[in-house]
């Protein structure tokens, strides 16, 4: 079969050969066309459409009306009751001994239920309106999830976006969990990368960070204390989506833009040691995307977001605590428990109360105003994360608890009790016996960032540490180990510190 372009420059010819005088029947036999397509080409310039078939009859074709009503009936119907494929099938065989096939009536639905919808004035499913911004006046906020390698093994995070409305310019940070305190460092980061806050208003969806009630359909919201604070301290005025899948479609911009970080960026799945690791490739990736243009437009997104930085409202002066503050008891085990995870303390603050700095990626426990411990944040829940060193002075009172100790074993897997050490252990039970050879294994311990001599109070020296903290024949050159924080070194002799002998 012809196509149109063809019987266009078939009639050309016709009509030309036409012009130099030859006849109709001498133009059929040159051409070899028929009487009738020359009468055609000589009247009009442009052939005529093909005329369509009027559709076959089918099997289908009485049952047609049945399925209407049960499409018309769906339109009252709750959602999850509607009228499927396979159950307007069931129903024309059950209830009209309909000989008819499945995919004879799933092809019907598709093309028949939309226009069932626009009869009964319901309107096309999905209409959408396309929207302009203006320059440094809007923002959408979002969280999204991604999965990492991070030391090994396979873990799930958060990733923070924040998306300028108008350029399209982007600011990108993974943290270990989607909470408060991510929702307000991404914030604070992403301001202070943009250097400066919208104007205008900035899209949310109704996350527990800053929402915590829906008040019926309306865009009215009870929104969380610290969140309040927060959005006061810089000036956001927050614009909250609808609930649900609608919702999505209000701040699609920046849900399209998670999607495309994700499968840009993240895949193959990185594999980094730390979140800090991961987050300054991101940093640099938010960098190199401003050289890239979105869709047709004519300029990069560094050209666009150039037009609006200097529209946006400055920082404020002061920096807001982003982190939380808890006050837990501390267990006779040394811990303390951290939204369903245990951390260890210094022993010597076992029954006392201490305050907690909960950061979204980390926390850090204060004696007072002295720190006495820092620990990473887990990813899990009902997890325990021990420090070694926070143990030692209990283990010098009982060196039997050692061997099986969870602070060592988690201590090995992190790499701080080394072989090293294992084998001067080995050595020194065999040498002098279980009990002095653990005490002195607790004595050598490897030790951790701002520890202090248990008798001088000094920080990590050589030789003076060496004759002031030698515990249970510990070998000469051994490091001093010690379960509190602190202080810096004054000791002549420096900061180095031996590894134990064998």
């Amino acid at each position: 079969m012809a196509s149109q372009a063809d019987k266009v420059a078939l009639y050309a010819a016709i009509r030309r050969e036409s012009r130099v005088g030859l006849s109709g029947r001498a133009i059929e036999r040159k051409l070899q066309v028929s009487r009738r397509t020359v009468a055609k080409a000589l009247v009009g310039d442009w052939p005529a459409p093909r005329k369509k078939l009027p559709p076959r009859s089918t099997r289908l074709d009485p049952y047609k009306s049945a399925i209407d009503e049960m499409l018309r009936a769906d339109l009252d119907a709750p959602k999850k009751q509607r009228h499927t494929a396979k159950r307007v099938f069931d129903r024309l065989v059950d209830e009209h001994a309909a000989e008819v096939s499945y995919q004879m009536v799933r092809a019907y639905l598709t093309r028949r239920r939309p226009e069932i919808r626009i009869e009964a004035g319901r309107g096309p499913q999905h209409a959408f309106v396309p929207q302009s911004h203006r320059p440094g006046a809007e923002a959408e906020v979002d969280f999204g999830e991604v999965t990492i390698r991070l030391a090994g093994e396979l873990v799930k995070c958060v990733l923070f976006s924040l998306r300028m409305s108008y350029s399209g310019k982007a600011v990108h940070r993974v943290f270990a969990s989607g909470g408060q305190e991510a929702f307000f460092e991404g914030h604070v980061h992403a301001f202070s990368v943009l250097g400066g806050v919208p104007f205008g208003k900035v899209r949310y969806d109704n996350l527990k960070a800053a929402v915590a009630q829906v008040l019926g359909f309306s865009r009215a919201r009870v929104e969380t204390p610290r969140w309040i604070a927060f959005r006061e301290h810089y000036g956001i005025e927050p614009f909250y989506c609808q609930p649900g899948k609608q919702g999505a479609h209000e701040k699609g911009e920046v849900e399209g833009d998670i999607g495309w970080f994700r499968r840009n960026h993240l895949v193959p799945v990185p594999e980094v040691a730390t979140l800090a690791e991961l987050n300054a490739l991101i940093d640099a990736w938010d960098s190199a995307d401003d050289a890239r243009r979105i869709g047709s437009r004519p300029r990069t997104i560094g050209d666009h977001f150039a037009i609006e930085q200097p529209l946006l409202k400055p920082l404020p002066g002061e920096a807001f605590e982003t982190g939380l503050l808890l006050s837990p008891r501390v267990d006779r085990y040394s811990q303390i428990n951290v939204r369903t995870n245990r951390y260890s303390v210094p022993a010597r603050l076992i029954g006392r109360q201490v305050r907690v700095m909960l950061h979204a990626s980390e926390l850090v426990v204060y004696d007072g105003r002295e720190e006495v411990a820092r620990h990473e944040r887990l990813l899990a829940k009902s997890g325990t994360r021990l420090e070694l060193d926070h143990y030692l002075e209990v283990l010098i009172r009982k060196p039997g608890a050692l061997p099986g100790a969870t602070a060592l074993e988690q201590a090995r897997a992190a790499g701080k009790f080394t072989p090293v050490h294992d084998r001067w252990w080995a050595a020194a039970c065999k040498a002098h016996g279980d009990r002095d050879g653990n005490r002195g294994a607790a004595a050598v311990a490897p030790p951790g960032p701002g520890a202090r001599c248990r008798r001088s109070g000094l920080g990590p020296c050589g030789r003076s540490a060496d004759r002031r903290c030698r515990r249970a024949g510990g070998p000469q050159g051994a490091p001093w180990r010690s379960s509190s924080p602190a202080k810096a070194c004054r000791s002549r002799c420096g900061p180095t510190v031996g590894k134990p002998a064998l």
